[in-house]
């Protein structure tokens, strides 16, 4: 338990006061947000605002998870350890899509190309390394098998893993990337899931078959589930402290940098806390977020027509003439509500076995 106080709180202080400093750097070399000129009118009035501002919330991530075990003596696990590789891979990815837009002054970033390659390298890495390094029970970070609230007895085998594995990936990595188009939004929901994990590990952590007297069906197999919260709770920590300046007005965006961290963050906890389906319900708005785009973009090549004013959905009710504050607040909301449903759906599994 002190882990994960330990890792969030750092991780809280270390955003919250080190944010502006990237800010005034950021502003400094003129690293601002571009504007499409075809989005909501009232963005216009956000350009040159900082971007780029997930290297904040990555690098107080990564100073959190190895100052806390540096505090409290314990040792980084693997599981850990790939998560957070995934995280700052990704991140990194999206940090040289920012770069090109903002300072080689080419709208679109990084080819289609590069960036597909630069995101399959990371996510297949991490899929391949997770069903590597068993530990003295011969447990890997993660399972061939698919999961809901814990592993199915459906074994898919590697390869077919590594490739669902990488649709997670790239499918969150992305839904994140689209719902983060409203200052604050994409960050204050990312904190309610991360919470979600760290509170699951914490739970998998105590019910853990490694622990029972006699393993039952209630009990999780998960290789290493205290070190998954103590990641979360510094993902957790980091977001909560860079929305003090991300929200409306944000004074600094994320930017692909922190978009596609946060997405590959997400997917890699699912992952290795064995609940790969369920973040289809806990990231339920990322979800619904996508799925708005995919509605659009099906419609309008089979029909002509267009379902939404502007996908993302988000933007849909800009043009209807809903505020930004009253959208990003409405639709934490329903990330809360998704989150509750995932996490009572968790506790219902483990009580019914």
């Amino acid at each position: 338990m002190k882990q994960i106080l330990f890792s969030g709180l750092i991780g809280l202080v270390l955003t919250l006061l080190g944010t502006p400093a990237l800010i005034k750097l950021l502003a400094k070399y003129g690293y601002g947000q571009y504007i499409r000129d075809d989005g909501p009118k009232a963005h216009h009035s956000k350009k040159g605002t900082p971007t780029m501002g997930g290297i904040a919330f990555i690098l107080a991530t990564l100073i959190a998870y190895f100052a806390t075990k540096a505090i409290t003596g314990e040792s980084p696990t693997v599981s850990g350890l790939l998560v957070l590789f995934l995280t700052t891979g990704l991140g990194l990815v999206g940090f040289l899509d920012d770069y090109i837009k903002v300072v080689k002054r080419r709208s679109l970033g990084l080819r289609a190309k590069a960036k597909l390659l630069g995101q399959s390298f990371f996510a297949l890495a991490f899929a391949i390394l997770a069903l590597q390094f068993p530990d003295s029970r011969g447990k890997t970070p993660a399972s061939d098998k698919l999961s809901f609230v814990q592993d199915f007895n459906w074994a898919i085998g590697p390869v077919l893993f590594v490739l669902f594995a990488y649709f997670m990936i790239a499918a969150m990595s992305n839904g994140v990337n689209l719902t983060d188009g409203l200052d604050g939004l994409a960050t204050g929901a990312s904190v309610m899931v991360f919470g979600a994990y760290t509170f699951i590990g914490l739970w998998e952590h105590g019910q853990n078959c490694a622990y029972a007297i006699k393993a039952t069906a209630s009990c999780y197999d998960v290789r290493d589930p205290l070190d998954l919260a103590v990641v979360a709770a510094a993902l957790m920590g980091s977001c909560f402290g860079f929305l003090w300046w991300n929200t409306s007005p944000a004074k600094i965006f994320m930017g692909d940098t922190g978009s596609l961290a946060l997405g590959g963050a997400l997917a890699g906890l699912a992952i290795v806390s064995r609940t790969e389906l369920l973040l289809a319900v806990l990231g339920g708005l990322f979800v619904i977020i996508t799925l708005s785009v995919i509605i659009q973009v099906g419609s309008f090549r089979m029909t002509g027509k267009r379902v939404f004013k502007m996908a993302p959905l988000q933007h849909h009710f800009e043009l209807k003439g809903w505020s930004e504050v009253l959208i990003v607040v409405r639709f934490w909301i329903i990330q809360g509500l998704c989150v509750a449903v995932g996490l009572g759906l968790f506790y219902a599994g483990w009580v019914t076995g």
